[in-house]
């Protein structure tokens, strides 16, 4: 229980009052109107206040899910938007009893950093019809709607509508910079309805909504289209668990002695968007604007994030006539100023300069987020991210030639190390050998020449997996093709069973050619290259 609860309720109040506009832009934005918003606001915001893993989280509609959203609704409509919304939230439940929350915590800051750009540039253009005063033109692609916009603009321009989108835009974005604590959007929002209603302007509104939540229903459910929302769904439950679990880590650190259950977080996710859509709601996410606006405002409990909620449920049952008077430009000047402040330059600066691999992988994002959808452009940027992580380890394993004058035992005249220096050769491997490091160790270690034994010294290789062991074998199969006597010392324990299970050092065992020690191994090689009278016996 909160030990601040009047801080905690002015918090959600201030978050409400950041909410409200946001709510009924990304509704407007995913086509399904600006009460499906309003209805995620509250319904879903209540929900996972109450039953997510954060105690700071605010959650509802946010941006990034609303670019999910256009293309399910340009393709199934408004019942398979609410479908969609539900399997979402019935697999988060069940990610959430899997236990997957921290693998969440796996993406890469520069796939992040990347995703977020692409959706900030996503959300801009979503803007432009709105800011411009045109319908919005049919379409999937944002670039070609935007397009076709200005286009629909040039024809019969629509200048008040251009000017109410930015100055609504100019007043969020500088009024932020000097005084951040300020509601600007809220602020900016009712003066341009105002000044709308009284010069009577040419502009479009919100329109008519309903005052208060419809009854909760499943009607929409159609069964024989479930199978066609798979995939959609699949991309909003990945999208929205990813958003919710950043946006609570971003929580944390910005809070003192909070920490957030991912598992848990998952589940009230899942909760909220099972049931918001059965009151009209969009699919919904934890919000990382409104949250960092209620750890600001001083929340330190859940209570902060319910009363949010429940504030704005009383504008829906109480303000829905005035709400419907608000300018449709002026809340796309607002989520045109959202999306600018999005974008942390200082930490895209930051990001670019660190590496080239962290820089290609962030432009990539940001250029798949806009060009494809998000999913695909996480999955893409993963696989970048993890293809330069592989490149980077493989390259930091080592084969090097180790002199063995210092494993060898008893005493030994300079003629005698000689002689045992120029027929046998050790190599020691330093770091995993894995499929991505694998062939080059097989290109290195087939070069050998000009020795009659190979002693392959293991005891510092990390990890060894299939790739890595059968071309091991190969190599030492490549040796003894050769005539080159090999043998093994050092190997760690867990590493036995891969190379065992594939043959790798079976008959070198069988052979006695397997030692726990580089001195043992040395010992075996010396006697067996005394027997071939390839040097002479050890006098002493």
């Amino acid at each position: 229980m909160t030990r601040r609860p009047r801080r905690d309720l002015l918090a959600g109040l201030t978050v409400a009052i950041v909410a409200l506009p946001l709510a009924l832009g990304f509704g407007i934005s995913s086509g399904m109107g600006a009460e499906a918003g309003l209805a995620t606001a509250v319904v879903a915001g209540a929900l996972a206040a109450v039953f997510g893993g954060s105690g700071l989280q605010v959650s509802g509609p946010t941006g990034a899910m609303t670019v999910v959203l256009v293309p399910i609704m340009a393709q199934h409509g408004a019942p398979g938007v609410l479908t969609v919304g539900v399997l979402a939230g019935l697999m988060l439940i069940a990610l959430a009893l899997a236990k997957a929350g921290k693998y969440m915590a796996l993406v890469p800051a520069p796939v992040v950093e990347g995703f977020t750009i692409g959706i900030a540039c996503v959300i801009g253009l979503q803007q432009v019809p709105a800011a411009l005063g045109v319908p919005t033109p049919e379409g999937e692609k944002v670039v070609v709607v935007a397009w076709e916009a200005v286009r629909d603009f040039a024809a019969r321009p629509q200048w008040w509508a251009v000017g109410i989108a930015l100055a609504v835009a100019a007043i969020m974005i500088v009024g932020a910079r000097w005084w951040p604590t300020v509601p600007f959007s809220l602020l900016a929002v009712a003066a341009a309805t105002v000044a709308v209603a009284l010069a009577d302007l040419p502009v479009s509104t919100i329109g008519e909504l309903p005052a208060g939540l419809p009854a909760p229903s499943i009607g929409f459910i159609d069964p024989a289209a479930l199978s066609s929302l798979i995939a959609p769904a699949i991309a909003v439950a990945a999208l929205a668990g990813l958003e919710s679990l950043l946006s609570a880590a971003v929580a944390d650190g910005m809070s003192v002695n909070h920490k957030h259950d991912p598992d848990r977080e998952l589940f009230g996710q899942g909760l909220a968007n099972l049931v918001s859509p059965m009151f009209g709601g969009v699919p919904a996410t934890g919000a990382i604007a409104r949250t960092a606006v209620n750890v600001r405002s001083g929340a330190s409990s859940r209570l902060a994030s319910l009363a949010h909620a429940g504030i704005l449920a009383v504008i829906v049952y109480t303000a829905a006539g005035l709400v419907a008077k608000i300018p449709l430009a002026a809340l796309a000047g607002v989520l045109l100023a959202t999306a600018v402040r999005m974008v942390e330059v200082g930490s895209v600066k930051a990001m670019v300069r660190s590496t080239r691999g962290d820089a290609v992988v962030l432009v990539l994002t940001a250029i798949a987020t806009l060009a494809l959808d998000l999913v695909q452009a996480v999955i893409l940027g993963l696989l970048v991210a993890g293809a330069l992580a592989l490149r980077s380890i493989a390259r930091n394993v080592r084969l090097d030639a180790m002199p063995i004058h210092d494993d060898l035992t008893g005493d030994h005249t300079d003629q005698e190390l000689d002689l045992l220096a120029e027929h046998i050769v050790a190599y020691r491997l330093d770091g995993p050998l894995f499929f991505a490091a694998a062939h080059r160790f097989l290109l290195e270690l087939s070069e050998v020449a000009h020795v009659s034994v190979v002693i392959l010294r293991m005891s510092r290789v990390t990890t060894i997996d299939a790739s890595g062991a059968l071309v091991l074998g190969d190599a030492i199969a490549r040796l003894r093709h050769r005539g080159i006597t090999v043998y093994v010392s050092g190997i760690r324990n867990g590493h036995h069973k891969p190379l065992r299970a594939l043959g790798v050092i079976e008959r070198l065992a069988e052979e006695g050619r397997v030692f726990a020690t580089t001195p043992e191994a040395i010992a075996a090689a010396r006697d067996h290259l005394h027997h071939k009278g390839v040097i002479p016996a050890t006098t002493g």
